[in-house]
């Protein structure tokens, strides 16, 4: 008879930025960071990015209490960057809203960024390079 593993309590949130999509987890524990099964030093070799990660936790001070668990997909490494750091601000404001929200809210980790790449039109090369205009 198989048993049944026990269900860990979580906090949720979904982040966006250019067309990178973040699935963010929290789980009370020791700031364990894990990105697509890797370690978060692995998986973002520069450290601007693993700082723009770790800002919604500097600013809420809970550096150290929540082991994070993140799938990412599409876009660049900085887009996906940009979007685990605003899933996890949504996990964290869903974790304690009373507390967290104010300080989120003003450092604007909840804001989705929603610039993206514009499409490509027909008739052109890009989304507004066209060729060059020739009168004959």
């Amino acid at each position: 008879m198989a048993t049944k593993k026990a269900a860990k309590a979580y906090f949720y949130g979904t982040g966006r930025r250019k067309n990178a999509v973040a699935c963010v987890r929290i789980y009370p524990g020791k700031g364990q960071f894990t990105i697509n099964d890797k370690d978060m030093e692995t998986y973002f070799g520069l450290d601007t990015l693993k700082l723009i990660i770790r800002q919604p936790l500097v600013a809420t001070g809970t550096e150290g209490q929540f082991d994070i668990i993140c799938k990412v997909v599409g876009g660049g490494l900085t887009g996906q960057a940009g979007a685990i750091r605003h899933g996890l601000s949504r996990a964290l404001n869903q974790a304690d809203e009373e507390t967290f929200r104010p300080i989120l809210k003003k450092a604007g980790f909840l804001t989705r960024d929603s610039r993206m790449k514009e499409r490509k039109k027909y008739g052109l090369k890009k989304a507004r390079k066209a060729s060059q205009f020739s009168k004959r």
